[in-house]
């Protein structure tokens, strides 16, 4: 029923800690389900394909560092769930936003589930530093106002689809940087597709390995594409 994809970038070990708990809420759950690893050319001497092998998950890989979009999109394009979403390899939000994200995709029939760090009901920015909290909220407000109107949070590390809808916006995503949550988003919405955002509520809080200032000018540059794209119809249904 359900596709996990987890991108992974140098987070072998940030899996052998979280994979084992995970797993075995699913399996009590009796969550019908496969978990899709995607290393993001991590060049680890093979570190996330055993760890990977060891929890019986489907591995897959990129063979340079292409970017979280381009693993999600190799993630996506290879899973066969009824559902399928993805979120993070350290898995940083409680397991049960796994089955409220179920919930609304399947008995609801929302085309697509967000995680919203910024609805009453989450606790995120109250666990994260300073710094983080106020690049996020800049980031966000920008392309809220900009780029997804009405839709602030955009890169909550947690967001599920229908397989349908999965396949059509990602047969047409193209960046492969952390903006690839917002190209999503701006595609969905092109499309008229249900979303539903959820409150999220942090389980881990593990070191952030992003460079902001580097990311946040990558960041920038890349929803400039984005509107591009739509311009020259790059975000056009295939046939």
């Amino acid at each position: 029923m359900l596709s996990i994809i987890l991108p992974s970038y140098k987070g072998s070990n940030f899996l052998a800690k979280n994979l084992p708990l995970f797993i075995e809420y699913l399996n009590n759950k009796n969550i019908s389900h496969e978990l899709i690893i995607v290393d993001d050319g991590s060049n680890d001497n093979g570190a996330t394909k055993k760890v990977a092998n060891k929890y019986g998950c489907i591995y897959f890989e990129n063979k340079k560092n292409m970017g979280k979009g381009a693993a999600v999109r190799k993630g996506m394009a290879n899973a066969k769930g009824e559902f399928k979403i993805f979120t993070d390899a350290d898995i940083p939000f409680e397991f049960e936003a796994f089955e409220q994200f179920l919930h609304y995709l399947d008995f609801k029939e929302f085309s697509i589930v967000i995680g919203d760090r910024t609805l009453p009901e989450s606790t995120y920015f109250s666990e994260i530093s300073k710094k983080r909290k106020f690049s996020s909220n800049v980031f966000t407000f920008l392309v809220g106002r900009f780029v997804t109107t009405g839709m602030f949070d955009t890169q909550c590390g947690i967001k599920g689809f229908r397989a349908e809808v999965a396949n059509d916006i990602f047969s047409v995503q193209r960046i492969n940087g952390f903006a690839f949550d917002v190209e999503l988003l701006y595609i969905a919405l092109k499309r008229n597709y249900d979303i539903k955002r959820l409150p999220v509520k942090l389980r881990t809080n593990e070191v952030s390995t992003i460079s902001l200032a580097r990311e946040g000018f990558n960041m920038v540059s890349d929803i400039l594409k984005i509107k591009l794209n739509h311009v020259m119809g790059k975000y056009n249904k295939k046939r």
